[in-house]
């Protein structure tokens, strides 16, 4: 157990084009083998496709896309063990808004990798312009997957906490 007490957290630095921290959050996920600035480069492509397909601010779209994107509630397994067997219930969990953002923008790179197209930044920017306009997307879809998960789930959000009648006894009453 650490001494040193809780972690710092870390703020997130603004992308140096667009002075936007989605954006450099957005691009963080995106890339790969640390290639930094190959993410960069394909991101501000897809944003000059999204300028000449909806006339709007690249930007603008993007942080539409994740509003519309952002799950209010998610979804976490527990287990729990009865003698030798064990069930796994998934439990509805409300999120808190920077897990949802980093969700919304893992769902926007997941489902723009699925798409077909000829490269990233077609892919990319297809996807960010058929989030924002409330289109059916692959991110989109994953939301309202979530979503019927966490409906179905609905009467396992009282294990969301863990067993906590574990160490008391069940005490009989003397008829």
């Amino acid at each position: 157990m650490s001494r040193r007490g809780p972690a710092k957290k870390k703020t997130v630095k603004f992308d140096p084009f667009c002075r936007s921290r989605v954006v450099n959050m957005l691009v963080n996920r995106m890339m790969k083998h640390g290639k930094k600035s190959s993410a960069y480069q394909i991101f501000y492509r897809a944003g000059i496709d999204i300028r000449q397909q909806t006339k709007q601010n690249p930007v603008y779209v993007l942080r539409q896309a994740i509003s519309r994107v952002i799950p209010g509630v998610g979804v976490k397994t527990r287990k729990r063990k009865r003698g030798k067997t064990a069930k796994v219930y998934r439990v509805p969990i409300k999120l808190k808004f920077s897990q949802a953002i980093l969700l919304a923008i893992r769902w926007l790179i997941g489902g723009s990798r699925k798409r077909s197209g000829t490269s990233m930044i077609s892919q990319l920017s297809s996807e960010l312009i058929d989030a924002s306009l409330k289109k059916r997307c692959n991110s989109i879809r994953k939301k309202e997957e979530t979503l019927k998960m966490a409906e179905s789930s609905r009467t396992f959000a009282h294990s969301r906490y863990g067993n906590k009648q574990k160490g008391k006894k069940k005490i009989k009453k003397k008829s």
